[in-house]
Parts: C-alpha cells; structure tokens; sequence
C-alpha cells in the first residue's frame, strides 16, 4: 500500500512539471518542443527503441517538487486514480538531419535515472485490535411478572340479607354461653344460619328473602358467666322473629325493651328462667303477640291492665310473684287460657270474667291469696273446659250459676273455705269429669252427687259432711260455723243465667268415667310446653 502512495505522488510531481514546461517555454522553437516532448517521453517510458535520446534540456526553469511527505498511516483509503494527462499531439514526421551546429562544448552524458527514493519507514503498526466481542443479542426486557388475574369475589355465603343479619346477632351471643350440656349453641357456626338448631327460618313478608322466623331452645340449659345470661342483644336483635321460645334456661336479668320493635313477634315464651323486674311492659306494644308465657321466674309487682288488651290466645303468668289485685278488666281479654297460678294476688275474683263467655277455654287461679265470694258471673263461661281456684282463701256457696258451664271438664274449688250445700245442677252437668271440694266446709251433698262420689268423680274428702268418712272434725267445723259468714252478693248465688232446670222426664246425662287432660295444667309442670 504504502509503495502505491509513493508512485501515486511520483505522478502527481511529473504532472505538475510537464505543466510548467507546456505553458512556461513558449520562445522556443518547435525543434526545442519536440526535443522536450520526447526527453518528456522517456522519462514517462515513451519513444521507441531505435529512437536517440533526447538532449537534455537546456533551461530548467521549474526544479522539481520535493516529494510529499509520507501520509500517516491511517486506515488506508481508496487509492485516488491519476489525473488523466492530456492528450499528446501525434509526433512529428521524423526531422531531416539538422545542420549541425557551430561546435560546442560536449553535453555530458545524461544521468541515469536516479532510482526512485527509498520510502521511509513505516511506523511500527499498532497491535492488532482484539477482535470486537461478539455482542451477544440484547437481552429482552425482563418479563415483568404479570399480576395474577384479580380473585373473582367469593360468592355471597349468606342465603339473604336477613339472614346475614341474624348471623352477627348468633356470633355475637355465642361467646356469652359457657355451658351448654346438649351442644346447640356448638352448632352455632358458619354461614348457613338456617341449619343451626332450634333456628327456624321462612320467607320475610316484606322483604321477601329469607329470614330467621323462630328460635326454639326449649330445655336447653344454657348457662353464662358467673351465673349471667342476659336476653339484651339477642332476642331484641333478631329482628325478623315471629316466635322465641326458651322454656328451661338460665336467661337471667330483665325482657329487652326493643322487644318492642319486632314487627310480626307472635309467641314469647321465657319460661322457667331466672328473669327479674316487674311486669314486662315491653311486650304490650307487640301488638301481634298471640302466646305470651312468663311463668317460673321471679316476676314481681302488679300487672297492668293493658295486658289484658293483648290480642293474645295464651297468657301464662303463673309461678311468678306477683301481687296485688287482679286488675278489673280480666273479661275483656280474648285469651283462651288463663294461668294466674302460684303468684301472691288478692282480692276477688273480677265480676267481668263472664265477658269472656265466647274465648275462655281453661283458667287458673290456683296458689293465691285471693278472697271474697264468687261471683255468679262465672256461670257465664259456656266454653271454659277448666276452671280451678284451689287453695285460696275465698268463701261463700257455690252459685248455682255454676250449673250453666256446660262444657265443663274440671273443676276444682278445693282448699278454700266454701260452705253450705252443693248444688244438685252441677252434678249433673253431662261433661264433668273431675269434681274436687275437698277441705273446705260444705255441709250437705244430693242423690245426683252422691252418683259422682260413688263413681269417684268428686272429692268431698275433710269437708262437714254428715256420715261421710274422711271428713273434719266436729271442733273445726263449729269453730268455722261460730262466726256468721254472709256474701255481699248473696241473692246472686242462687241466679241461674241460663235458666237450665232438670226436669222430671228430663234424660239424665251419662258422666264421663275421666276428662280429658287439659292444656293450662301442663304449664304447672316447668319443663313442659
């Protein structure tokens, strides 16, 4: 490469010569030119063999040009090509022999071309460049770790909003039990709130969605902390209930007053629990209460009027302590059953019971300390199946009204302090099937009785019935009838509103052997309903 670039500049000096010999020698004569052109001919290589030498010539006027200096040795570049020389004119015919000239001195001989300059050195190369690193193919971007598709939302796990709702109350109450010997309230979990026990659940009238409806735990035995199990923030917060029933427990404090904002509550029953407080006004504004039961618990004070306004069927108070009278408005209760039992009222018995004459199956008013005579209103209860006002302190005969309870089954005056004789109309009533008077002071018993005692259907057991065995003494009977006994309503006691006589050709009625058990004796019994 480097021996090119030292021709190539040899080229370029003899160009720039023959240029100053073609315009700067225009005196000499055409002999002179074609000496140079020919002398120019053998430098560049021209002429023939045969041809002389050209002289040399005569005036140098332009000396030639030093040669270039070497180019640095960059990366070597294309080799420029030489310029194109212009065309030589055609040589001329070969001239006659010139005369010659006046001697002159010899030309010395020409010189031989002087050998071209040897180029100088190159400069060491620089070592080779290591070979450029294969550049690995550019690593794709980092794959940005995708983000797992959003979790679909759980599916709702309640079966309603109601429903979710009555879980929350559960949950909430759960913890409070600390015994529970029959492990209802252990199934007490999870979302499917329907399937807990003794949980009871129906389509909601106005949301229509499905709710908890009732809650029946009758008998069992929860129990909370330090003997405390509080209804406040369980029955009041299911809100959807119709009905609560949690018969034999441990519920302890008083009924939650928002009670009162269940909508369609029907049935309470708390009985046999360890509830406190005077009657539980709260329930009165559940105006669709039909059965409320409140008996065995600690109950005290009076009870008001307004509950006999309740639209109720059941009303059970007993086994409670209860006091003072009962209130006056008793009749306008459309109660079917009536329990008053075990408490401590006093006072009569309501003469507006007889209004009461077309709802009025069973009443209890036994275990009091109630007193006065009774009135003959009651003879108006054609539907009452049970009436029993044992061992009280009430008086008097028993009125002959009494002979107008036609469906009556039991009926019991027992352990009070009833006199005079027994009314032969009612034994003959055709249902009677249980008939106690025993241990009061009744002193005379008719031939339709005497039928019923034989059949052992009454019980005239410690009365002062001549001749009759298990009677009381004579000194009891005399203590008793030594001080004048007399109702205020004595005219009364022989009133008969039905106006039902046995006639002589009149079909006596065959008594049943024993009556059927009725409904209000079972609520006697704690465990029971």
């Amino acid at each position: 490469m480097a021996t090119f670039s030292f021709f190539a500049s040899l080229l370029i000096s003899i160009f720039l010569v023959h240029l100053c010999l073609y315009h700067g020698v225009e005196s000499v004569d055409d002999q002179l030119i074609s000496t140079h052109r020919e002398a120019l001919e053998i430098i560049i290589g021209g002429g023939g063999v045969n041809s002389p030498p050209a002289p040399p010539p005569e005036y140098e006027e332009c000396p030639p040009p030093p040669p270039p200096p070497c180019p640095p040795s960059p990366s070597p570049s294309p080799p420029t090509p030489p310029p194109s020389l212009p065309p030589s004119p055609p040589p001329s015919p070969p001239p006659s022999p010139p005369t010659p000239p006046p001697s002159l001195p010899p030309s010395p001989p020409p010189l031989p071309p002087s050998p071209p300059p040897s180029p100088p050195p190159l400069p060491p190369s620089p070592p080779p460049l290591p070979p450029p690193k294969r550049k690995s193919p550019p690593r794709p971007p980092p794959k940005r770790k995708s983000r797992p598709p959003p979790t679909p939302p759980a599916p709702y796990p309640f079966e309603s909003q109601r429903i979710e709702l009555a879980y929350h109350v559960f949950q909430n109450f759960r913890p409070l039990i600390t015994s529970d010997p029959k492990h209802i309230a252990k199934s007490w979990q999870g979302p499917h709130v329907c399937k807990y026990k003794g949980v009871v659940c129906a389509m909601h009238p106005t949301y229509k969605q499905k709710a908890v409806a009732g809650l029946d735990i009758n008998g069992a035995l929860f129990g909370g902390d330090n003997a405390k199990l509080p209804l406040d923030g369980f029955l009041d917060k299911l809100e959807d209930l119709a009905f609560f029933h949690a018969n034999s427990n441990n519920f302890t404090g008083s009924v939650p007053k928002d009670v009162s904002k269940l909508k369609f509550f029907y049935e309470l029953d708390l009985s046999n629990n360890k509830l406190i407080g005077g009657f539980p006004n709260e329930v009165l504004a559940a105006t669709n209460l039909t059965f409320l039961d409140l008996r065995f618990n600690y109950f005290a004070g009076s009870v008001t009027p307004e509950v006999f306004k309740l639209d109720v069927d059941v009303l059970f108070l007993n086994n409670n302590n209860f006091n003072q009278k009962i209130p006056d408005n008793l009749g306008s209760s459309p109660a079917h059953y009536f329990t008053f039992a075990n408490n401590k009222f006093t006072g009569p018995i309501p003469r507006s019971i007889g209004q009461a004459c077309k709802t009025l199956y069973e009443v209890l008013f036994l275990g009091n300390k109630l007193t006065g005579c009774l009135p003959y209103e009651i003879g108006y209860l054609n539907q009452a199946t049970v009436f029993d006002v044992s061992s009280n302190l009430l008086t008097g005969p028993i009125p002959h009204s009494f002979s107008c309870l036609a469906k009556i089954e039991y009926l019991n005056l027992a352990s009070n302090r009833f006199y005079g004789p027994v009314p032969e109309q009612v034994c003959t009533l055709s249902n009677l099937g249980n008939f106690s008077l025993a241990n009061n002071y009744f002193t005379e018993v008719g031939p339709e009785c005497r039928k019923l005692m034989k059949k052992k259907l009454l019980d005239v057991r410690q009365n002062c019935i001549l001749g009759e065995p298990n009677q009381k003494t004579k000194a009891q009977c005399n203590a008793f009838f030594s001080k004048p006994r007399k109702c205020p309503n004595e005219k009364e006691m022989t009133y008969v509103p039905c106006k039902r006589y046995l006639r002589s050709n009149e079909k006596k009625p065959e008594h049943q052997k024993q009556a059927s058990a009725p409904l209000s004796y079972g609520s006697l019994v704690r465990h029971r309903l």
